[in-house]
């Protein structure tokens, strides 16, 4: 438990760091803020224009979109916000700054993670947060005790997804010592496409984003458990399969260590 302590306040001192430097620019906070903003809004306004000509996509209302969006939109926010080091990680190694890191006492993982963080990404939250109230003030949900919970699975579990997902894209750093810039496709990507229903796409994708990289368990499953249109309990458990997804990210960091020869400085 005191092991645990300590990394908690270690990160909270990294986090403390970054926010202080961050903040000694304060116009380049605020307009990164601002653009991390306009950015998503822009997606927002595609999924708004649609919905001025089509009042449905597969059966989904536009309340139900904009839920979709909102939610997948802040898991991708808090993951990108607290995992950003390992995104950057590829400079880390190509420098030679990963020996510093093996160098130190404390856990590797924890020190990645506290390398960056990236709080401009709280203009994207905030937007997240402004549509998703929106959507459900126009009773989109019936809410009840169990709907809430499905709720914060869902967040709690997205964001270790994609927190997964930039673990895997550091943990092939180690043998390419640039970043592939496929891995956006999964990351980004699973942002974009992430704005409808998993469905919309067809059944092959829905496949793909259930048994290889697990979206639609914490997208599709629990937000038909959450808007009401399936009584299946178990699709509010699915999230948690994303356990099994993160074990396996983490088994991809460790045979990359195994891997790792400095480059040098």
């Amino acid at each position: 438990m005191k092991k645990i302590q300590n990394a908690a306040k270690l990160y909270l001192h990294y986090v403390s760091v970054n926010i202080r430097c961050a903040m000694q620019y304060k116009a380049s906070l605020l307009l990164t803020i601002m653009g991390q903003l306009l950015v998503s809004f822009s997606t927002f306004l595609g999924i708004h224009f649609m919905f001025m000509r089509f009042h449905s996509v597969k059966g989904y209302s536009y309340q139900e979109v904009i839920a979709c969006f909102a939610i997948v939109l802040l898991q991708f926010s808090i993951a990108e916000m607290f995992a950003r080091g390992f995104d950057m990680f590829s400079g880390i190694v190509r420098k030679g700054e990963f020996d510093r890191v093996l160098l130190r006492p404390r856990g590797l993982i924890l020190q990645v993670l506290g390398a960056k963080f990236e709080i401009t990404r709280v203009g994207r939250m905030l937007q997240a947060i402004v549509i998703f109230l929106y959507a459900f003030s126009h009773g989109v949900v019936d809410w009840t005790a169990m709907r809430v919970l499905t709720l914060l699975i869902m967040l709690v579990s997205g964001a270790l997804l994609f927190a997964a997902l930039f673990l895997i894209y550091a943990s092939l750093c180690f043998f390419t010592l640039e970043g592939l810039e496929f891995m956006n496709v999964l990351t980004d990507g699973g942002r974009e496409y992430g704005k409808y229903p998993i469905d919309v796409y067809g059944k092959r994708l829905l496949q793909f984003s259930t048994y290889a990289v697990p979206y639609a368990l914490v997208q599709y499953y629990p937000l038909q458990y959450l808007l009401g249109r399936s009584g299946n309990v178990l699709y509010m458990l699915c999230p948690l399969g994303v356990g099994i997804f993160l074990l396996a990210a983490y088994g991809l960091w460790r045979v990359g260590l195994r891997h790792y020869t400095s480059c040098g400085s």
